[in-house]
Formats: C-alpha cells, sequence, structure tokens
C-alpha cells in the first residue's frame, strides 16, 4: 500500500507541476516555441512513466520477497511443530494456488484420483508372542498345601491341568577366561632340545581379546550406538579393567584387518549394473591442515547383485564429485542419486546413466501441502506422485520380478508421467522463481530425464530411499557419539558400518558374522577368502 500511496502522489505531483509551469490562456503563438513545450512535455512523460514502471516492478519484488519470507517460515515451524504447523491462519493465502485453470488434458488425468479402501476386519487386542523355545527355563511351582487338596466331602483333590506364567530373566554378561595352556619338554640326557607346541594364530597378538569380545565392542558402538566410554563404563561396573584406549586399540587394528574385505565389497558393487550413491556429514578431529569443526563427508554406496546387495561407507574430507567418479571408475550401469552437483559428471560418461530420486522431487510439494487443507498446486502436484507411487506398491504387493514390474510400469507410468509433464509446463509461468512451489516446479523440469530414467530397468528403484535407509542408523549413531577422534577412526568407522550395514541388507546377524568373520581372517590368503568372508557369501 505504500508503494501505491507513492505512485498517486507522484503522479498528482507531477500533474500539478504541468498545471503551474504552462499558462494555457497565454501559449506562445510560435510554432517553435510550441513545439519546445510539446516536446519538454513528452520528455517529462517519459520520465515519470519511467518511474511508474519502477515502482511497479518494486511493488512485485517486495511482493515475492514477503511470499517467499512466509513460506519459509511456515515450513520452518512445521518442520520444528509438525501437528500444529498446519493451524497457521495465514497459510491459506500465502501460496494463492486455488482456483488455478489447467488445461483440460491436464484435467482429464486428475478426474479419477479417488482411493478405493479395502474391506477389512478390526484387530484384535495386541497379544504378547511367546517367548523362543530354544531359551533354558527356570521352573519355579507355586502349589497348594497338602490341606487345601482335600475336599470338604472328604475326597482327595485330582490335578487335572496347570496354568503356565512365563516371565524374561535378564542374566548379566557372562565372562570366561582362555587359557592356551602349551607344555614344554625337554631332553633330560643331552640338555639341548626343548619343544613346544606353536601358539595358534591369533586375531591380535599379545592382546587379551578373543574374536567374541572384539565382535562385542564392534557391535555395541557400531550397531548399537554405544561410544567407546561407555563401554569402559560398563566393564567397570563388572569390575573389568577395559580402558578405552585398548578398546580403540582393538577397533582400529579390527578394521585395518578388514581392509580386503572392502575391497572386495567395492569389487560386487563396480561389477553389477545398478547402484544407488548419497553423502552425509561427519566431524573429524585432527585433519590434517583443517579446523576441528570442518566438516567431513561420509559417502555411501549400495549395489551389486540385486539379491545379495553390498553396502561400503567411505570416509573423505570433502564433498567433491571426484570422490565419487574414483570410487565408481570401472561401472557400467545406472547410477541412482540426488541432484547434487558433485554428480554432475555422470552426464559426460557414456558408460553410466544417471537415475534421479523421484522422493527428492516429491518432498518439497508435500511440504507446501501441509500448510494448507485448501486445494492448490502443491496438492495437485502430489496426486501424480500418489499414482506413480501406486503402481510400485502394486508391483510389491503382487511379488513381480523385475522384468514383469518393467512391463507394468511402461504400460501405466508414461500417461502419468506425460500429464505430469504438461501441469509442470503449464504452471512454470505463473510461479515465481525464488517460491518454494516454483523452485519445486523448476526442479521437476530441470531433473525430469533423469526422474523418468527408471523406466528404462525393472531392477532400478523408483527413489533413493534404499539408501538413505542406509544412512539413518550412520546418523543416529552420530548423535551419540559425535565424532571420530582421528582420520583413522573414521576409515575404521567406515569399514565397519559398511560390513554392519551389508550385514542386514542380506538379513545376518551382525554379532554372529564378525565373530565368525574374526575367527577367520587370519586365514585369508586369496582375494576368494576375502570374498567368502563378506556377509552375503559367508558359511556358519
Amino acid at each position: 500500500m505504500i508503494f501505491f500511496t507513492k505512485i498517486v502522489a507522484k503522479t498528482s505531483l507531477f500533474c500539478y507541476d504541468l498545471r503551474m509551469e504552462i499558462d494555457i490562456e497565454n501559449l506562445p503563438k510560435s510554432s517553435n516555441a510550441l513545439a519546445a513545450i510539446i516536446v519538454d512535455l513528452d520528455l517529462k512523460l517519459r520520465q515519470q512513466k519511467n518511474e511508474l514502471e519502477l515502482s511497479k516492478s518494486e511493488i512485485i519484488s517486495y511482493k515475492e520477497k514477503y511470499i517467499r519470507l512466509l513460506e519459509e517460515i511456515s515450513l520452518a515451524r512445521q518442520q520444528r511443530f509438525s501437528p500444529s504447523s498446519e493451524k497457521n491462519i495465514h497459510q491459506a493465502d500465502l501460496f494463492d494456488e486455488a482456483g488455478v485453470e489447467l488445461p483440460d488434458e491436464v484435467k482429464d488425468q486428475l478426474v479419477d484420483d479417488e482411493i478405493e479402501i479395502k474391506g477389512h476386519t478390526r484387530k484384535k487386542h495386541p497379544v504378547r508372542r511367546p517367548l523362543p523355545k530354544e531359551l533354558p527355563r527356570e521352573v519355579i511351582l507355586h502349589d497348594i498345601s497338602p490341606a487345601e487338596k482335600i475336599c470338604g466331602c472328604g475326597a482327595h483333590l485330582v490335578r487335572i491341568g496347570e496354568e503356565i506364567t512365563e516371565q524374561l530373566k535378564y542374566i548379566p554378561a557372562q565372562l570366561s577366561v582362555v587359557q592356551h595352556v602349551r607344555p614344554k619338554y625337554a631332553c633330560k640326557p643331552c640338555q639341548e632340545t626343548v619343544r613346544i607346541a606353536p601358539m595358534p594364530l591369533l586375531l591380535l597378538p599379545k592382546s587379551a581379546a578373543t574374536p567374541e569380545l572384539i565382535a562385542h565392542t564392534i557391535i555395541a558402538k557400531y550397531c548399537d550406538h554405544l561410544p567407546l566410554y561407555r563401554q569402559e563404563s560398563i566393564w567397570q561396573r563388572l569390575e573389568i579393567d577395559l580402558p578405552r584406549s585398548s578398546l580403540c586399540g582393538w577397533v582400529l587394528k579390527s578394521a585395518e584387518l578388514c581392509e580386503p574385505l572392502i575391497q572386495s565389497l567395492r569389487g560386487e558393487i563396480v561389477g553389477h549394473r545398478y547402484t544407488q550413491a548419497d553423502e552425509t556429514t561427519v566431524q573429524v578431529l585432527d585433519e590434517v591442515g583443517r579446523d576441528n569443526t570442518t566438516k567431513s563427508y561420509m559417502w555411501c554406496y549400495r549395489g551389486g547383485n540385486l539379491s545379495q546387495p553390498s553396502i561400503i561407507f567411505e570416509y573423505q574430507e570433502t564433498r567433491g564429485g571426484y570422490h565419487a567418479q574414483q570410487f565408481l571408475r570401472g561401472f557400467k550401469g545406472y547410477l541412482q542419486t540426488d541432484a547434487y552437483a558433485g554428480y554432475n559428471w555422470v552426464d559426460d560418461n557414456q558408460d553410466i546413466i544417471s537415475v534421479k530420486c523421484m522422493a527428492h522431487a516429491r518432498r518439497p510439494f508435500a511440504e507446501l501441502a501441509k500448510l494448507t487443507k485448501t486445494p492448490g498446486m502443491a496438492r495437485e502436484a502430489l496426486t501424480f506422485f500418489a499414482k506413480l507411487y501406486r503402481i510400485e506398491k502394486e508391483a510389491r504387493e503382487d511379488h513381480l520380478s523385475y522384468d514383469e514390474r518393467h512391463e507394468r510400469r511402461q504400460k501405466y507410468a508414461p500417461p502419468i508421467l506425460d500429464a505430469f509433464k504438461q501441469w509442470l509446463d503449464h504452471q512454470l509461468p505463473k510461479t515465481p522463481e525464488q517460491s518454494k512451489i516454483g523452485k519445486a516446479i523448476r526442479y521437476c523440469l530441470a531433473h525430469w530425464q533423469g526422474l523418468t530414467n527408471y523406466l528404462k530397468d525393472g531392477s532400478i528403484e523408483i527413489d533413493n530411499n534404499k539408501i538413505e535407509n542406509v544412512i539413518r542408523p550412520f546418523a543416529l549413531g552420530r548423535k551419540n557419539w559425535l565424532f571420530a577422534g582421528s582420520p583413522s577412526g573414521a576409515k575404521a568407522g567406515a569399514t565397519l558400518y559398511s560390513l554392519i550395514e551389508t550385514c542386514k541388507a542380506n538379513n545376518v546377524e551382525p554379532y554372529q558374522y564378525f565373530c565368525t568373520m574374526l575367527h577367520r581372517i587370519r586365514l585369508c590368503k586369496s582375494d576368494d577368502d576375502y570374498r567368502n568372508l563378506l556377509p552375503q557369501f559367508i558359511q556358519f
């Protein structure tokens, strides 16, 4: 309103100035003089018009900034206070998306967006699952007294059954000491020959730790998110002196021994045709030439055989895309990532086809839709995503093979994607470039080819959620141990996280795996030996 007032005021002043400067009743009779007055007035009118146009553009600019600011505030509230953020009274007017006229061909794609609700039966109250039968049972008998076993009529009561109530009892860690006894033999006559059995090959020579204890330490930190100082406190309560420095040494040395396993995992990823990649931050202390507050990164890759996936974490100091380029050298196939510019090198690699994550494209629309209960562009966009994901859900429920999923996608997904593309093109000129809805639309259009490349192969996922689920435990652990004490500690963590998450992806119990693997790894002599110790190939 301020700018509108200024415009009106400027116009009024200008007209007043014209009346003051020109005496209409005493105009000069000379044509040259009249022409000069007209030229002067025209110049002033042009200047005034330019000023008015500038004022209008300023109004539009400030209006867009105001809308963006309200969007950011509302989104921040929604992210921090999720349930209550939907009640913001300004949200209905924030994005002014309602009432937008759509092309007929796009409307046709939106009319059948009703969701069918399948019939269901009401669930019963949850019932506690029975405890595992293989656990040992401690039986405590609660019987009535002999006097109570005699009926009032004088007859003895007969046992007709029993009621059993089971409780789970926790027994603290049971520790034992393994003694390696090697008798010595000597020759008494010559007193020169002394013989003793060779010491078996130990995981960590001159260490008191068995593979089982080291496996417990690794799983406690990288799977159960217990930092080493907490583990030290737990051992102290058990009256066992295991200082943090010893625990750290076991972890570092064990990770060094597992390095050949990581090389085998990389071979599995590079040797197959579909890989997902992502990265997350990690704080590492004592990096050469860097402050302790500087962010470093854990790169994550998921690929290999589709039925036996391999997962690798890789510590790097920076987020430069050349790290992924170096890791994936020799890879040929589909690489699925988000839209981070560090993966742009893929566009120049003829052996790799870039696939973008549909969940990343959907996310900003979903955030905007939460902010208003009125129909708008964000909700309209979500209808297209819902249809695409419905195809994926039905394929999973029908247990389709990759070829069958490919056929279903080719049949149903292209018409939805074509309509979505038309909708995006139609809405593009109506949205400010820097607004949230404008950015969301432009993101989809900028990465359209990558977003639709999942249609080329049934083995490709529609989004990058699987690798994001892999990174989630790392992020949870990071909240507990906060930082890696050194670059070597970060590399060790990357190695052990790789093996643990590969275990999870292949339904292998991590502790059992590490116990078995650490017992055998010293015996490995060839690449095949190490490959046979990977979680997806190990034999228990």
